[in-house]
């Protein structure tokens, strides 16, 4: 199913959905029931309770920004918040490394950032094709990675990512 904005009726007003918290906002979804089910069962989302910092860690973030897309540039205001405090590097690892970690790095390569992408900073499940052929994990993150190389970003450990840009690693 594509997903694209249709013509709006002339009288057409703001549409509202209802939160788990039973808390009533706009609904700026386009897409419509399709999207909001798949937000509302997602383990990620902030409902759920399994998204919170790391007991260890102790920050006070200069900023929060909640991923709602596969490319955490969409709709977030990381971008605006990165471009007007004049960072143009990124360092990308999370979850879903085909997927979000994916996207992201290819956005923001495309957005003109420089890009690390930490490989072993990532996180994918094994999957099926629709051909029937199964990939594990680690042939997804191969896959992954060479799409990436050179093309969108420099393929980083964490150790170099957290050096600094590559022409600042000693050689």
């Amino acid at each position: 199913m594509v997903c694209r904005p249709g013509p709006q009726p002339v009288n057409a007003g703001p549409t509202y959905r209802k939160r788990r918290d039973n808390e009533v906002v706009p609904d700026t979804n386009r897409c419509g029931s399709v999207h909001r089910l798949h937000r509302r069962l997602g383990v990620f989302s902030e409902a759920s309770g399994l998204v919170a910092t790391l007991a260890p860690l102790k920050i006070i973030p200069d900023a929060v920004f909640r991923k709602r897309r596969h490319s955490a540039l969409v709709g977030s205001g990381l971008d605006v918040w990165l471009t007007g405090n004049g960072i143009c590097r990124v360092i990308i690892s999370g979850s879903r490394t085909e997927q979000c970690c994916e996207t992201t790095t290819r956005h923001a390569s495309d957005l003109g950032y420089a890009v690390d992408y930490v490989g072993e900073a990532t996180l994918t499940f094994p999957m099926t094709d629709p051909a029937g052929r199964s990939w594990s994990a680690t042939e997804i993150r191969a896959r992954t990675e060479l799409v990436l190389a050179g093309r969108f970003a420099r393929l980083a450990t964490v150790e170099e990512a957290l050096a600094g840009p590559a022409e600042k690693i000693a050689a």
